[in-house]
């Protein structure tokens, strides 16, 4: 077994209006790539680890757009595979204030949704992989996506490689005939570290944290422990549950952090203060390509792994796009309690 770490999903043409315009207002869109596992991938190539990303893609120019893309953040892409007809796009409209973000999917019918089982030889993904992460995007997204994740979990397992997924809920995806809590049982069985936010289990198990109330800014950490004991017992592989945990106070303006259930205990991490967003999309993302690479690199400090995560995801709401942008040094920087934002020279 190798140190690769390798993520499998869709990665979308993102086209979001500047500036906080309203798409009726757009007269022009800024383009970029981005999709949840993708930007684990760049996550953690930024961090210094060896990472693979596992996708299908258009035999085009976008699709060659992409692999170059990927390949710019030092992700690897050896095993794209090509076919099908178009590359999935979603629309941004970025909030502010009181006004909510807006997305539109217009992915039907991509290169991905219509992959099949045996398309992927996963023996040969993972001849030098320690780490599969996943995230309940793909197999919402068809059929045959759903198949083609299942057989890289099982892959996965019978080689004992790490599995993680992040539950992202996704219920303007889950269109192809079967809902989310039919699907997702048997691919979260395969998992050793789960990742969700607060309303992941709830939305996907029925998993509820008591007198919870997002909306309102204020979050207790404590109350999140039932939802990550109430995981593990439905989920015994898991080694480990962990909840993002977010106030929205408004469309710029949340409180960050999370916390981390081993079984035993539960870590709490510091609470982070975003007062200016830039960009949210990609939150959860960036926690889980920091919470990969801290428990990788201090497999026995759990509650610095996930201090790592909360911080390195409090950064990406600094910055434009789906990816992560920042490095290590950065990530620990904020760590240490600088968020002066100081030039540095």
């Amino acid at each position: 077994m190798g140190n690769k770490i390798v993520t499998f999903g869709e990665i979308m043409l993102r086209l979001a209006t500047p500036e906080h315009q309203r798409f009726t207002q757009a007269t022009s869109l800024n383009a970029t790539f981005g999709g949840g596992e993708a930007n684990v991938a760049v996550s953690v190539a930024n961090y210094g680890l060896e990472v693979e990303f596992v996708t299908r893609l258009p035999e085009n120019d976008l699709g060659h757009s992409v692999i170059m893309d990927l390949r710019k953040h030092n992700v690897g892409t050896s095993h794209i595979i090509f076919g099908g007809k178009r590359l999935g796009i979603y629309f941004l409209e970025t909030g502010a204030v009181a006004r909510p973000s807006k997305v539109i999917y217009d992915r039907e019918n991509s290169s991905i949704a219509e992959i099949k089982s045996g398309m992927i030889n996963w023996d040969e993904v993972f001849a030098e992989a320690s780490w599969f992460h996943w995230t309940g995007i793909t197999p919402a997204i068809s059929e045959g996506a759903a198949d083609v994740c299942l057989e890289a979990v099982r892959a996965a397992n019978s080689k004992g490689i790490t599995v993680s997924c992040d539950l992202n809920y996704r219920k303007n995806l889950w269109k192809w005939g079967k809902k989310a809590g039919e699907v997702m049982p048997e691919l979260v069985s395969c998992c050793d570290i789960i990742l969700g936010n607060e309303e992941d289990a709830e939305k996907v198990f029925g998993i509820k944290a008591e007198d919870t109330i997002v909306s309102s800014g204020q979050i207790d950490a404590s109350k999140y422990e039932q939802v990550c004991v109430s995981l593990m017992e439905k989920f015994p592989k898991a080694r480990k549950v962990i909840i993002t945990l977010r106030g929205s106070i408004n469309a710029d303006h949340n409180t960050w952090s999370g916390v981390l259930y081993d079984g035993k205990m539960l870590l709490t991490a510091p609470e982070y203060q975003i007062t200016d967003i830039v960009d949210r999309v990609g939150g959860g993302d960036s926690f889980m390509g920091g919470l990969i690479y801290g428990l990788l690199t201090w497999p026995v400090d759990d509650q610095k792994a996930l201090n790592f995560a909360v911080a390195a995801s409090c950064l990406k709401h600094t910055i434009h796009g789906d990816y992560n942008m920042v490095s290590v040094s950065e990530v620990e920087q904020l760590m240490k309690g600088d968020a002066s934002g100081r030039v540095v020279r």
